[in-house]
């Protein structure tokens, strides 16, 4: 019996593989001659760079005293009265909720 089971299983694999078509073409394939390599673009230093505040070309030392600029900026916005209430009643809601689960608010 055990034997008549390996038999049918081999078979199976034996059909199974038969069946699957095979190209050996693309396993040998290789990228073409004219591609760069991964590892070459990856150790590439990048020395052009776009602005992110109007997206024109700009040099890499122009770029690094942009962002220098761009993080020393601290501007927060202004939010007038009525939506610094409706932030507050939201965290407040948000803290009765926790507190209340079962109050449909």
């Amino acid at each position: 019996m055990l034997f008549k089971v390996r038999l049918l299983s081999l078979t199976a694999s034996v059909g199974v593989l038969m069946l699957m078509p095979i190209n050996i073409q693309s396993a040998r394939a290789l990228p073409p001659p004219e591609e760069t390599p991964e590892e070459v673009l990856r150790t590439e230093i990048i020395t052009e760079a776009r602005s992110p505040v109007d997206g024109k070309p700009i040099s890499a030392a122009d770029y690094a005293e942009l962002q220098a600029q761009l993080q020393q900026r601290q501007v927060t916005p202004s939010l007038s009265p009525q939506v610094r209430q409706n932030i507050s009643l939201l965290r407040l809601r948000r803290l009765i909720r926790t507190v209340l689960p079962f109050l449909p608010i």
